[in-house]
């Protein structure tokens, strides 16, 4: 078979995307998650689905710890753009409340219902819904934290490479204080090569359009990319060629590598209150 991309056979490459066929257990991994964040959401001071836009899955879940004035991170879950909710989610956010810490878990519409522009829209409307109305709540909209896992490592990066004086003058981006991306995907095109692209129905102009590889960073703060030790090569190429460039380009980032990982039990470590991953990102945070 020929390869299409970096050397790489279509077949290859779907292995190398493939999370779930690389994690056999990832069945009972996902209703593992369901059954800790429904557990979570019943006890947590929380505020569920607040809308912040028209579409079905513009809403969003914020976790509120008893202190005054914390800082907000806002997660955005992967999934492929065409899988999971905000509602898998939750379970995250229980640590990092427990460390002063709001936590915003917004939802976004469905490949292939919309397509990926959308969804990025999507998620700069969560983001601008969030630091006009989180205030609310009594979180502090001055010091807002990014991190995303999978697909939402992209769209963390696509919201800080928004020229926003073109979409919504007057936003303050300096809010935004650090970011975290986890088993990001920084260029999507091999993925146009693989079957995950049958929901996206990505082409090259449009793959491109939504690699921030291939963007500017326009809100260089500090940005940690995590991949698990035990992920795929290409997952381990995105964030360490991301790093390159966007380092390159006067962002503070950096590529870690977390042995023994794959790419699910890494975004659970965000739960376990001695994990590497959960320290990292509370030193971002700043606590």
């Amino acid at each position: 078979m020929t390869s299409v991309y970096r050397g790489y056979t279509p077949d290859q490459l779907q292995s190398q995307y493939s999370a779930r066929a690389a994690v056999p257990e990832h069945p009972l991994i996902f209703r593992h998650w369901r059954e800790l964040s429904a557990a979570y959401r019943a006890s947590a001071n929380c505020r569920l689905d607040l809308r912040y836009g028209n579409s079905p899955g513009e809403k969003l879940d914020l976790f509120i710890p008893a202190v005054n004035q914390p800082p907000l991170l806002i997660f955005i879950h992967g999934g492929y753009w065409q899988a999971m909710g905000k509602s898998d989610f939750s379970f995250i956010a229980g640590e990092l409340v427990a460390h002063g810490v709001a936590v915003a878990i917004p939802g976004y519409d469905l490949c292939p219902a919309v397509a990926m522009d959308q969804i990025v829209r999507q998620i700069r409307r969560a983001l601008l819904w969030l630091t006009r109305n989180a205030a609310a709540y009594g979180v502090d909209t001055g010091r807002i934290h990014l991190c995303g896992h999978s697909a939402g490592g992209q769209l963390i990066a696509m919201l800080l490479a928004v020229e926003w004086e073109g979409i919504e003058p007057g936003f303050e981006s300096a809010d935004l204080r650090s970011g975290l991306a986890i088993s990001g995907l920084f260029d999507l095109e091999p993925l146009i090569h693989t079957a995950i692209n049958d929901a996206l129905g990505l082409d090259i102009e449009s793959a491109r359009c939504n690699s921030p590889i291939l963007a500017q960073p326009r809100c260089k703060v500090p940005l940690l990319l995590a991949v698990g030790g035990d992920e795929s090569a290409e997952f381990h190429r995105q964030s360490r060629t991301f790093a390159r460039v966007w380092g390159g380009l006067g962002v503070p980032v950096r590529y870690q590598a977390l042995e023994g990982l794959n790419h699910f039990t890494l975004v659970e470590q965000l739960a376990r209150p001695e994990s590497m991953l959960l320290r990292l990102l509370l030193d971002l945070i700043g606590l």
